[in-house]
């Protein structure tokens, strides 16, 4: 039964400014997540390596860069969402970080493909449930007129340590060697270092906020359902997850087998790869924040709620044409510079997404709505990685920069068409919202 505003309890009030705990918390949340993800990284450089311990072809290749990490991870994201929406959000998300530690050491343990892609699945944990757990706290961590800017930090963060996974692989691999004594490959050795850095995380999380929700009373008459929410939106859900999610399967495609394919395609090693890349992956996903936040405050003061879905649209329409120029390209050097181009303008088109989907959902409901919305968009993601590499095995003879490029290029059209249309629906809102009379 829904609360009226007379029974609804009491709504904590926005902070007038930023607390030095609040400030703590954000940072903290965007050190553990960017170190849960770096393991992406570590992975994508060393494809290869799996590839040899485990014989299996390009198709499971694909499969693990897209698939591993939906099976477990999107299984648990929601009732956990839902458990957070209800209770206490900093204890969840510390077991989350223990949770996802102690699978990135046991993927490295893993002696036959199939484990090991378990393994993998396990630790998806983090981007499933740990992300959207924490985009439903900043909204409650910082005040209004800096949410933009705490969700911006906070993706800036995640980015740092997702491309240190690429910059650091080759030293990460060579210390960890080192390190174990235990005869096995470079590559689980390093697993098995990276699920040890989780353990002072979880000391220092003990020092952050578990802020209370502010909670509208408006959004309480949807706080019991879910599915009610989801029947009066649906049209605005479907055209962002349309936008989204095409996005995620281009960018995908490309990004988590962009190093198995310059290998390929120019013979490089697999260290320098990655180090060229975690550069690229850090300028690009850092360097596009001002320039989304930027353009969102200029256009938003003329066009409104418009003003992101017109920012995405034609961000996916300017990469188009730089991953044909990825195809075409015959050094290695022009193919960073092109690989760069394409991630910064795709970047700069998902870095807003996270501020849309707050507006979008209510408070009650946010933590479930950015699980669903993890899961959902992962599926696309998945979609990337699994199609490129079982048309690199079927049709493109270990093409695998064709392929990618092959299940990209009808993504980003379809992404750019839901953004358009989505900037066409908000503009029509508004019209019909100031044609009312006072």
């Amino acid at each position: 039964m829904a609360l009226s505003p007379e029974t609804a309890p009491h709504r904590p009030a926005e902070p007038a400014a930023w607390a030095s705990r609040g400030v703590f918390t954000v940072a903290f949340l965007g050190i553990a997540a960017g170190l849960q993800l770096g393991d992406m990284g570590l992975q994508a450089v060393s494809l290869s390596a799996i590839q040899r311990s485990f014989g299996v072809g390009d198709a499971a290749l694909g499969a693990l860069q897209g698939l591993a990490g939906v099976l477990i991870g999107s299984a648990l994201a929601i009732p956990l969402a839902r458990f957070s929406d209800r209770f206490s959000r900093k204890r969840v998300l510390l077991w989350l970080i223990a949770a996802s530690s102690a699978m990135m050491a046991l993927s490295g343990l893993a002696r036959d493909f199939p484990l090991f892609f378990i393994g993998r699945s396990a630790a998806g944990i983090t981007e499933f449930a740990m992300v959207p757990l924490v985009y439903s706290m900043i909204p409650d961590l910082a005040p209004e007129r800096h949410r933009v800017a705490a969700n911006l930090g906070f993706a800036a963060l995640v980015a740092a340590g997702a491309s240190g996974g690429f910059y650091f692989s080759g030293a990460l691999l060579s210390a960890a060697d080192a390190l174990f004594a235990r005869d096995a490959e470079p590559w689980r050795k390093a697993f098995l270092l990276l699920g040890l850095a989780g353990l002072p995380l979880l000391l220092l999380g003990t020092l952050t906020a578990d802020p209370a929700r502010r909670t509208a009373a408006a959004d309480l008459a949807a706080a019991s359902s879910l599915r009610l929410f989801l029947r009066l939106r649906w049209r605005a859900v479907g055209l962002f997850v349309g936008t989204a999610g095409c996005l995620i399967t281009a960018v995908q495609a490309l990004n988590q087998l962009i190093a198995l394919a310059l290998e390929r395609r120019f013979g490089a090693a697999p260290g320098d790869i990655g180090h060229a890349m975690g550069l690229i992956i850090l300028a690009t996903s850092v360097g596009c924040l001002p320039a989304a936040g930027l353009l969102d405050r200029a256009l938003a003061r003329r066009i409104g709620q418009a003003a992101r879905p017109l920012i995405m649209g034609l961000s996916v329409i300017a990469a188009m044409p730089v991953l044909l120029l990825l195809g075409s390209v015959r050094t290695l050097d022009h193919a960073f510079v092109a690989a760069g181009l394409f991630l910064f303008l795709t970047c700069t088109a998902n870095a807003l997404v996270p501020t849309m989907l707050q507006d979008l959902a209510p408070a009650p409901l946010r933590a479930r709505c950015f699980a669903i919305w993890s899961f959902v968009v992962s599926l696309f993601g998945a979609a990337g990685p699994l199609l490129a590499g079982t048309l690199s095995d079927w049709l493109f003879e270990r093409r695998m920069l064709d392929a990618a490029a092959a299940v990209a290029l009808p993504a980003l059209a379809v992404s750019a068409g839901c953004a358009l249309r989505t900037v066409l629906r908000a503009r029509r809102e508004r019209g019909l919202a100031a044609s009312r009379p006072a």
